[in-house]
């Protein structure tokens, strides 16, 4: 019997930084804001409830990539070390850099900076290796890069955010070189715009209320320019309530589905690419 999506954090423990499954085919996820877990140090000097870093994290993204025979779980909070942003910038000092989130009671000190950001160089030495090992096997790969975002920010019972700007699924292309991948990216854009979540039609755009600039895209495209395809995938936080953490366990079954239904599509349309 499959774990349910409530099960997420009670393997996550301090020493654990991630999971990787290696599997076949040229098809990756990655659930890099997946995490909530963080070392003793940090947890002691942060100033925001688990509640405040809940919000703000990604919830149940490793959830809708189980599926996926290659795939990346991060289990670390990005309160502690954000993978997805430059070295320089991620841990956070200021709150400028964490939606205006006062992260800690005073100035972390060096030591723990640096504990955290050796994890950041260590996470990207691994996928390195990873993908250097799907391509040398595939010879191309694309990674679906999952991410959610909040839709509620002015509360619980405010108005959510005008749809114009709040896609059910935005896909992010920015970094990549959009000419190459146009194939890969239009039969993507193609297979979730006809698809439904939990019975309803999918709103799917591109660059719409994220352009797909994070650190793992860029890095990805830096290193693997002709054969490394990675998507920045944001689903709005219609699987869950934001202010409360619940998932909506058939909207997350859903997205799983339709996670999994990707794979042999776009292992068949980058074949054609070659």
């Amino acid at each position: 019997m499959q774990s349910e999506p409530t099960e997420q954090f009670r393997s996550a423990s301090e020493t654990t930084w991630w999971t990787a499954h290696r599997g076949d085919g040229p098809i990756v996820g990655t659930a890099i804001h997946n995490g909530h877990a963080m070392r003793s140090d940090a947890r002691a000097l942060t100033a925001l409830t688990d509640e405040e870093r809940l919000r703000e994290e990604d919830p149940f993204t490793e959830f809708v990539i189980r599926d996926l025979a290659n795939r990346i779980v991060v289990h670390r909070s990005r309160f502690e070390v954000d993978l997805n942003r430059a070295r320089t910038g991620a841990v956070y000092l200021q709150p400028a850099q964490a939606w205006g989130l006062s992260v800690w009671r005073e100035h972390p000190p060096v030591e723990m900076i640096e504990a955290s950001l050796a994890v950041h160089d260590d996470y990207y030495a691994m996928l390195h290796s990873m993908l250097t090992a799907i391509e040398r096997r595939h010879g191309r790969f694309i990674v679906l890069d999952m991410h959610s975002y909040n839709h509620r920010r002015q509360g619980p019972d405010a108005a959510p955010a005008a749809p114009d700007e709040a896609p059910e699924i935005n896909i992010g292309t920015s970094s990549m070189d959009r000419l190459r991948w146009a194939g890969v990216i239009d039969t993507l854009m193609s297979a979730l715009g006809t698809a439904s979540i939990d019975g309803r039609p999918v709103d799917v755009r591109e660059n719409v209320a994220f352009q797909g600039r994070g650190e793992q895209t860029r890095f990805i495209h830096e290193h693997f320019p002709e054969t490394g395809c990675a998507i920045a995938i944001e689903f709005k936080k219609t699987f869950m309530d934001e202010w409360t953490g619940k998932p909506d366990i058939r909207a997350l079954r859903s997205l799983r589905a339709l996670v999994s239904s990707l794979v042999p599509i776009l292992t068949e349309t980058l074949a054609r690419q070659r």
